[in-house]
């Protein structure tokens, strides 16, 4: 029991640690408006 109570935490401070970095993470900048553009090379 005191195994499953541990695991419990653990998963419990994981998700939190996790949330944490993702809210601190999060940058307020802006996106490009020009679409990242590729071309496919000319067949001979």
């Amino acid at each position: 029991m005191r195994a499953l109570v541990a695991a419990a935490t653990g998963l419990a401070l994981a998700f939190a640690l996790a949330f944490t970095i993702t809210l601190l993470g999060s940058t307020t900048g802006e996106t490009s408006p020009k679409p990242l553009l590729t071309t496919v090379p000319a067949h001979p």
